[in-house]
């Protein structure tokens, strides 16, 4: 099911105008998630709307929007009132300005979006702003506002479409000042520098955001497929993180460990390559599709033996998914 649009409107560009929907560009679906349960009865906890005085259910009808004056003290704002002030950006995405996107400091950024064109007119319109924004090397700069609030979102081309980036405003950036001024200022010896600039040509790569590892992820799924199969539980031992008495021994040392590694992963890599004939780069698997709200259990359950295994290939499968699925029966 292709995923619904935070926002349908326009995005205009001075008098050139096209109708556009807005999508999140990111997504925790795929993490596991956990609901919190009654420890007694099994069953899954329901968040009530309560009076903080009398502790009665409120419904729907009777809430009210209310802004608090003081202590005891709440004015109500009405939907009407709210309404009346709605922002022409509450469906236009306006581009008020061009500017390097260098100048926009990281500490702004907050969520990304796509921005595609709704429906089947207006394509050549989002093209023309698109490529303007390309060809300028800017991004730009514009107004749009989601659950009712208005926000500043800077647009930049990213292939033939184009990613909008939700911006901070001042008010909500803390001052560095306030944290980094108790730091002491110390003095790194060359020494020091040499060896550590060393660390990091040691390594040194490529941002490659495939080879990124979700170890907690990892370590919940073993931790689930251990509980379903009935499995002890061992704790881990946690690193340690001594405190380092001779900050230049600490550096030799660690500059030794990572050239040990860096010429035994070159190694390992290569005897890979000399294994393997040329072949096209494999397809990427499919994403396995899972029950609503429960991620699937992508690693294998252990059985007490590797024949046992064999005769029975399809169980571990389905008791790793078997945790949705007793779920979704309790719940139906």
């Amino acid at each position: 099911m292709a995923p619904r649009a935070n926002w349908k409107g326009f995005l205009r560009l001075s008098l050139v105008t096209c109708p556009v929907a807005l999508f999140p560009a990111t997504s925790d679906s795929e993490k596991i998630s956990f609901n919190q349960i009654n420890r007694s009865t099994g069953h899954r906890i329901k968040y009530l709307k309560v009076d903080a005085e009398t502790g009665e259910e409120v419904s729907a009808d009777d809430i009210m929007k209310g802004y608090k004056v003081d202590s005891d003290t709440y004015i109500e704002i009405t939907r009407d009132e709210l309404d009346a002030i709605a922002l022409e950006s509450t469906r236009t995405i306006e581009i008020d300005q061009f500017v390097p996107k260098s100048e926009i400091d990281d500490l702004y950024l907050v969520r990304p979006y796509y921005i595609v064109p709704d429906g089947k007119v207006g394509h050549d319109a989002y093209a023309v702003i698109r490529e303007t924004i390309r060809s300028m090397d800017r991004v730009a700069l514009a107004r749009v506002v989601l659950t009712n609030r208005e926000h500043v979102i800077a647009l930049e081309a990213r292939d033939n479409g184009l990613m909008g980036m939700l911006l901070r405003y001042p008010y909500e950036v803390r001052d560095a000042a306030d944290y980094f001024d108790d730091i002491q200022d110390v003095k790194i010896t060359k020494d020091m520098l040499d060896l550590a600039k060393h660390i990091v040509e040691q390594k040194s790569g490529h941002f490659e955001p495939d080879t990124f590892e979700d170890h907690y992820e990892t370590a919940l799924t073993e931790l689930i497929n251990k509980k379903v199969a009935g499995q002890p539980i061992a704790a881990k031992a946690r690193p340690r993180g001594d405190n380092v008495v001779d900050l230049m021994e600490a550096l030799r040392k660690s500059l030794g460990q990572s050239e040990k590694a860096a010429p035994a992963a070159k190694k390992s890599a290569a005897s890979e390559q000399s294994d393997k004939a040329p072949a096209a780069k494999p397809a990427r698997p499919k994403k396995r599709k899972s029950a609503p709200g429960q991620k699937e259990m992508l690693l294998p359950i252990s059985g007490s033996g590797a024949g046992k295994a064999k005769e029975e290939p399809a169980k571990g499968k389905k008791l790793a998914r078997s945790v949705a699925g007793s779920k979704a029966r309790k719940a139906g």
